[in-house]
């Protein structure tokens, strides 16, 4: 199928990478070098010209992912991931700044020592302002995924699309980890998205995006100069739109 994925309409975007993308291939809670390509591909990006925020998970780590979340009640555990997510935000921030480059932490939960309070007006002027922005602890809310936070934090700084990396080259038919055939999708709408029941993100956040008619485009954030290529050539990742 031939993507209507137009780059030239792209100027700002909202990066949403999942925490346990900075473990690398060996799982761990931060792997340096996967750690540092990331931040290469990060300057370049903005080295462009775009405008880019980012939100990252905190990996699910409490969330029933593991013994010790399944003893927590979900409240808890959603709370101690918007810390993680904080936690995250700070460690990539500051080797950006060692970089030269400018950064800004807007956290969804009052933490004044360590970042902003995020509202939409705050977020918008450091944007303008040229600064690479951090929007973390999720929305705020338990039971919200940061999925969800990154197509609100689009919708309310008019972000022109919401750019999903994964381990993974886009959106499939199939699970292609247990189908080696699974169909590759270059462009999907949000109506097949839900007729299909293609998980390409949690029903909460993906019904926002269809809404508010904010585009998502889901790429291999694991290849290096991906980020940049998912942005400037329509022929990598997966295109959902209305």
């Amino acid at each position: 199928m031939v993507t209507t994925y137009r780059p030239e309409k792209i100027h700002k975007i909202i990066l949403k990478i999942s925490g346990e993308i900075l473990g690398g291939k060996a799982g761990n809670n931060f792997d340096i070098a996967t750690i540092n390509t990331l931040i290469d591909e990060i300057i370049a990006v903005k080295d462009m010209g775009y405008g880019i925020g980012l939100v990252i998970g905190g990996g699910n780590i409490f969330r029933g992912a593991s013994e010790l979340g399944d003893k927590l009640n979900r409240f808890t555990a959603d709370n101690i991931g918007m810390l993680a997510t904080i936690q995250n935000s700070l460690l990539l921030s500051e080797l950006l700044r060692k970089r030269n480059h400018r950064t800004e932490i807007f956290s969804a939960i009052q933490i004044s020592k360590v970042a902003k309070f995020y509202t939409p007006n705050r977020a918008n002027t450091s944007l303008n302002e040229g600064k690479i922005c951090f929007f973390c602890a999720g929305t705020g809310n338990p039971f919200f995924t940061t999925d969800t936070a990154a197509v609100l934090r689009a919708i309310e700084l008019s972000a022109d699309a919401v750019f999903k990396g994964t381990k993974v080259d886009g959106v499939y038919a199939a699970d292609p980890a247990q189908h080696k055939d699974a169909e590759f999708l270059a462009d999907v709408t949000f109506e097949e998205v839900i007729a299909k029941q293609l998980k390409v993100m949690d029903m909460t956040s993906f019904s926002l995006a269809r809404e508010y008619n904010m585009p998502i485009k889901v790429f291999n954030i694991t290849k290096k100069n991906n980020l940049k290529e998912a942005i400037l050539n329509k022929e990598v990742g997966t295109f959902i739109h209305q």
